[in-house]
């Protein structure tokens, strides 16, 4: 339904982060790369053009009952993500679409076009109970499309009108866009944000995160929405060994400088195809301190690359990732981060009537 794939290129595309698009683990075929003779073998690979997809929903609130998540419903207006950072654990989404974890995730974006008005169709039911909604749970809702698409800000704007609880996740200072609806929430205890902040060196965020916006312009979110009065924590996320797990005291040390109430980590994952694709990353740019990568990652998963069980997925296990936690645990506290963003109050929950609806009887 959205073209034939694109085989791996074996030279990182532009501005994208990865040269592989292999065939997702659902699909019945493979594509196989043919080197003709025409094209050097160092000539850059052509820029890949992004493709934006609408889909027709018939719901859009996701509800989970993991144990390692702090939230139990999300939406996400999008499925791929156009930052194209190499470790997004979302990846292996995209081959239920038929298409590929690895450029297509990055180049092939899915949006919800009805993404509000499903929204207000689900809080209007009847019997509907509020719980906080996590926006951007599995893929950025600030990712470069929503600055035309829009589609984050018109949640935003529903969950406004019902007053309803949200928190929402990013690495994107797009976010600042709607600080005014953000800080009207925040203002009612109604939402909080958080930031993912990988890493403070430009060259390495280009190499894992190339179309996200630079580190710094993210501690300048940070700064905005703490000002604003929106309770802003920030992700160290995810720790990847011998790439940026030296880093972790450093970025705690600037969240908190920008006003940032909160943090939490997570180690990196590499589940289905991101296996692959990780190790195909650190081919391209790290081929040294591969086999140093692998090895503490594998140290942390009980041998294996990933380890999917609940209550250890997140953090991992072993000393290495004990040392991790410790390291970020006496920071965090060091730094005033050790502590959880205020709760939401999903209490002041209403649904508010529209035009032509009928009054309660003995209203007023």
């Amino acid at each position: 339904m959205h073209g034939p794939r694109r085989p791996r290129t074996d030279r990182p595309a532009s501005g994208r982060g990865t040269a592989a698009n292999p065939a997702g683990r659902f699909a019945s075929e493979r594509v196989v790369p043919v080197d003709d003779g025409w094209t050097p073998s160092d000539a850059p690979a052509p820029p890949i053009r992004t493709q934006l997809t609408p889909e027709r929903s018939r719901s859009i609130i996701t509800t989970n009952d993991s144990p390692d998540v702090p939230f139990s419903r999300s939406i996400n207006p999008y499925k791929g993500c156009e930052h194209g950072c190499v470790y997004c654990f979302a990846r292996p989404t995209h081959a239920y679409l038929d298409l590929s974890p690895g450029l297509d995730f990055e180049s092939r974006i899915v949006y919800k076009p009805d993404a509000a008005r499903l929204l207000e169709r689900a809080l209007r039911k009847p019997g509907y109970r509020p719980e906080p909604i996590a926006l951007g749970a599995n893929t950025d809702p600030y990712q470069p499309a929503e600055r035309e698409l829009r589609i984050t800000r018109a949640l935003l704007e529903v969950l406004a009108a019902y007053a309803h609880p949200v928190g929402v996740v990013t690495k994107s200072n797009l976010i600042l866009r709607d600080t005014d609806l953000l800080a009207d929430l925040a203002r009612r205890g109604l939402a909080h944000a958080l930031i993912s902040i990988t890493t403070l060196d430009r060259d390495l965020a280009r190499r894992l995160e190339p179309r996200a916006p630079t580190p710094d312009r993210r501690l300048d979110a940070v700064r905005a929405l703490a000002d604003a009065g929106v309770p802003v924590g920030v992700l160290v996320s995810p720790i990847i060994p011998a790439i940026n797990d030296g880093e972790i005291e450093a970025i705690l040390e600037a969240a908190a400088a920008a006003g940032a109430r909160a943090a939490g980590t997570i180690l990196v994952r590499l589940p289905h195809e991101l296996k692959d694709l990780f190790e195909g990353w650190l081919d391209d740019h790290y081929p040294l301190r591969k086999p140093r990568v692998l090895a503490r990652i594998r140290d942390a998963r009980g041998g294996r690359l990933y380890d999917s069980r609940w209550g250890t997925r997140m953090r991992g296990v072993g000393p290495y990732a004990d040392l991790l936690r410790r390291r970020f645990d006496v920071a965090a506290r060091r730094l005033g981060l050790d502590r959880e963003l205020p709760p939401l109050d999903a209490g002041q929950f209403r649904v508010p009537p529209r035009a032509g609806d009928q009054l309660a009887l003995f209203d007023g």
